[in-house]
């Protein structure tokens, strides 16, 4: 739906540019991915992330080499019966609770990162607005299957995002 949904604004959009004169229209272009992965904003909120999960991330790493340690044991452990049954017992338990908690990491991880990145988003709409006004923008575009350089104003984005 949505790739018929973009060809048909770029159609609309060609037969627009087509009718009026090629200096009369002002076009730019911003790419979002880089605002996210450049954007001092979006740096400091990656960090604060981080910094947020690292304790439920080493919990996770704990977690996982426990369950390689009882593998092991249990593949080096052939004699004993029931030493090895409550091992078995204990990595399905290990497992499990590095299922529940991996779940819960990224639940939680994501909706921080989409809180952290809509101000992000945010901002820079704003100064993408304020650029369009300032500058006489007629069209901006955020994404697009190829782009000149010459219409794309990410690095003016990003720079204005830095103040």
């Amino acid at each position: 739906m949505k790739p018929v949904f973009y060809k048909g604004l770029l159609c609309t959009l060609l037969a627009l540019a087509g009718s009026v004169q090629a200096a009369d229209l002002k076009i730019g272009y911003i790419n979002t991915e880089r605002v996210y992965r450049e954007a001092a904003p979006a740096v400091i909120a990656q960090k604060k992330l981080e910094k947020e999960f690292a304790v439920r991330e080493q919990e996770l790493k704990r977690l996982a080499a426990r369950g390689k340690e009882l593998e092991a044991l249990i593949a080096r452990n052939r004699n004993n019966e029931s030493e090895r049954k409550a091992q078995e017992r204990e990595l399905a338990s290990v497992e499990r609770e590095y299922q529940a908690k991996t779940r819960d990491f990224r639940d939680d991880l994501n909706q921080r990162r989409n809180e952290e990145f809509a101000a992000v988003q945010e901002r820079a709409n704003r100064i993408i607005r304020q650029m369009a006004e300032r500058e006489q923008f007629d069209l901006i575009l955020q994404d697009a299957v190829y782009v000149s350089p010459k219409l794309d104003i990410t690095p003016r984005v990003l720079k204005e995002l830095e103040k």
